[in-house]
Parts: structure tokens; sequence; C-alpha cells
């Protein structure tokens, strides 16, 4: 054990002025939350960062949590010492002993303490010098060091910090409103949940399930990509909405090459209506421009007919290389790849309509009850609240 605090700095959240307190108190808030596993911690925010005195628990352990947290720019192991220079430098040298993989380093030496009697150009010389004295193939790179030494003399104790731990960057999950994410099993939405759940929104995901053309293997993927996602901040509700009538409906009563846009219609429609239930002030989706035929600008345009409420789209951009490399990095990818069906991939059209209208959408819709379908699917839905309620246990007895 070399370190016994870890300190959180904010990033941009930072900048929020007469807000700021807002925020920190929801990133403070989610920090408890998470770190519930390590009951020896002691968590101290302050107005500038927060503190966590360790009392034991492993410092690695505890970082890797918080750096899956938005609204953390960085996690920075710390030592605190007395204002003694023996003492900083006996400490210095354990630190760079103790990290692994260091080979290069150099020192960052503040003095913030004018009182301290060693300035801080003078502490990185005296520091330096010791470290060299008492190590073997140890040297210094002021450029690309594998360890910035960085010391903090202040009024009554000193600290020393070693190699930091990127945080998730972004803004602390509950800032910013409510979304309702439209969730399928695939690889793009969780990564878009991801990237709505970084600019500080809290996140409820809508799941559409139709049984028995999808089975419960498909439903456990979807609660244990809204389980990944929670781990980022913030609680996670599912919304799992029965929508094989809808889909039925429209096999059987609309032209084969609109039925895909005037299913994503109805899964708008639905998908608002479970918004203004759950006070959610947009809807989220996985769509990524020009990717397949539901996901062209027409087609866009015409399924947003059926809304009022803006729809975010973060991977709009992005090309399916980028929104791969990112569903890894998370841990969604493999989850998102098991060969398990979501109600999008059943009775699909051999050439659905790339170039879809609005004209021939609503004349189409005509010949649906529509009103019907949406009570129905909405009195049927089943909420989830990620953590509290898990059917693992139910599908490994099918397996």
């Amino acid at each position: 054990m070399i370190y016994d605090y870890l300190i959180i700095r904010f990033g941009e959240l930072s900048l929020k002025g007469k807000n700021k307190r807002r925020f920190i108190y929801k990133l403070d808030e989610t920090v408890r939350e998470k770190l519930r596993p390590f009951p020896n911690l002691k968590i101290k925010k302050h107005f500038d960062n927060i503190d966590i005195q360790l009392n034991g628990e492993s410092y690695q352990e505890v970082a890797e949590v918080l750096t899956k947290i938005f609204g953390i720019h960085l996690i920075r192991p710390a030592l605190k010492v007395e204002n003694n220079i023996e003492s900083i430098k006996e400490k210095a040298l354990e630190i760079i002993q103790n990290e692994p993989n260091v080979r290069t380093f150099k020192i960052s030496a503040k003095r913030k303490n004018k009182r301290f009697p060693v300035k801080s150009n003078e502490l990185n010389h005296v520091l330096g010098g010791h470290i060299l004295t008492n190590t073997e193939n140890i040297t210094v790179d002021v450029h690309h060091p594998d360890l910035d030494l960085r010391v903090e003399v202040m009024d009554h104790e000193t600290r020393i910090y070693g190699k930091e731990y990127r945080g998730a960057g972004g803004l602390p999950v509950g800032t910013a409103g409510r979304v309702l994410l439209m969730l399928s099993g695939g690889i793009d939405s969780p990564v878009a949940g991801y990237l709505l759940l970084k600019r500080g929104v809290t996140i409820e995901a809508v799941h559409f399930h139709s049984p028995p053309y999808t089975n419960d293997r498909a439903r456990q993927k979807v609660i244990d990509l809204a389980e990944k996602l929670q781990d980022f901040g913030g609680k996670v509700k599912l919304h799992i909405v029965p929508f094989t009538n809808v889909q039925i409906a429209i096999r059987d009563k609309m032209p084969e090459n609109y039925s895909m846009t005037i299913m994503r219609r109805m899964m708008m429609r639905i998908t608002e209506k479970l918004a203004e239930k759950r006070n959610a002030l947009a809807i989220g989706t996985g769509e990524s421009l020009g990717q397949v035929a539901s996901q062209t600008l027409d087609s866009m345009n015409t399924i947003n007919e059926v809304t009022n409420l803006p729809v975010l789209r973060p991977l709009l951009s992005m090309d399916k290389i980028e929104i791969m490399a990112i569903a890894n990095r998370i841990e969604t990818y493999d989850i998102s790849i098991r060969p398990y069906e979501d109600c999008c991939t059943i009775f699909l059209p051999a050439a659905p309509k790339t170039k879809p209208n609005r004209k021939n959408a609503n004349k189409f819709e005509q010949y649906l009850p529509i009103d019907d379908l949406i009570e129905e699917a909405i009195s049927g839905v089943e909420t989830i609240e990620i953590g509290k309620h898990n059917d693992k246990d139910f599908i490994d007895q099918l397996l």
C-alpha cells in the first residue's frame, strides 16, 4: 500500500460558474454510490476537488471504479506527509520504488506555503537528486516521463502524487435532464447511451420485445447492456415494450418496402408516450447517418414527423469502425454480438425504401389502428430497475 488518499480533479464542470455547486453535489452523490463496496473509505467534497481517504482499501481497485464516472477529469493517488524536507524525500523515493514500470521521471514541485524554507525549483533538484542517488536504472526525462511526481507544499502538510488515472470526462450524470434511449440488442444504441450519459443526462432505456419471435435470451442481452451503462453513473431503468402485435399488423397491412419506416414511426410514437409519463425531455437513438435504410436522411425526416420531442443521435457522424471501437472500450461489444435477434431483425423487407416520404407514410398508416396498438403496447410495458431485478438465474436455467 503506497498511497493513503485519492484526489479527484474536476474537468468541464469547473467552468460552470454559479451552478458549479450543483454539479459537484451530483458528482459526489454518484461517487459515494459507486464506492459503496469499499466500506472503509472516507469521502469529502471540496469546491475544487473530492478527496478520498483510503483507510486500507486498495487504491487501484477504487481508482478503477472512479475512471468510469462521468464528471471526473483525473484521479491522483496521493500521500500526505509533514512539511519536513526529509519526510518529503523519503516518501518521494518510496513512490518511485513502488510504482511499476517507471524508468524515467520528473519532479513538479509547487511551494504554496511560502514559509517553507525550500523554494519550488530548489525542491525539484533536491528530490530529483535524492531519487537518482538511491535508485538504479532510473533517469530524469522532463518531456515524456513515465511518472510526473507532483509535490504540493501546503500550509499544514505536503501532498505527493503518484501516477494519475485518466477520468471519463464529461458532466455528472443527472445534471442535464432525462432521456429515453431506444435500446436494441445491437452494437450502436449502447454506445449512443454511453455518449448521452457523458453529457450528464439520466438514461431510461426502452426496448421493444416481440415474443415468440424474440426470446428471453435477447431480453437478457438488453438487461446486461443496461447494466454496463449503469457503470458510468446514475441508475438506469429499462422499459420493455411488448411489440409483437404492432409488428404483425404492419406485416399484414403495410406495403413491404414501407414496413421498416412504419415500424420506426410506431416505435417513436410509443417512446414519446413513455417519455410523457417519465418526464423525459428527449429521445435518444443509436442511428448513424446512411448506415442502413432506416437511417438515411429521408428516412429520418419521415420517421421524425410523428414526435415533437427532440431526437438525439450522438452517433450521427460516426462510421461503424469508430462505433465498434467505443463499444469495445466500454465492454458492450461482446454482449451486443450475442446471436439473439431483436425485433428490428424480424419481418425484414427484402428491399426497404431508402427514400420514404411523409405523404406516403401517412397514407399507408390510415389502414392501421394506431391508437389501439399504442395503447395496448403501453399498457403491457414491464419496467425493470437495473441492479435490483435480474433474470440471469432464470436464463441460466434455460441454457
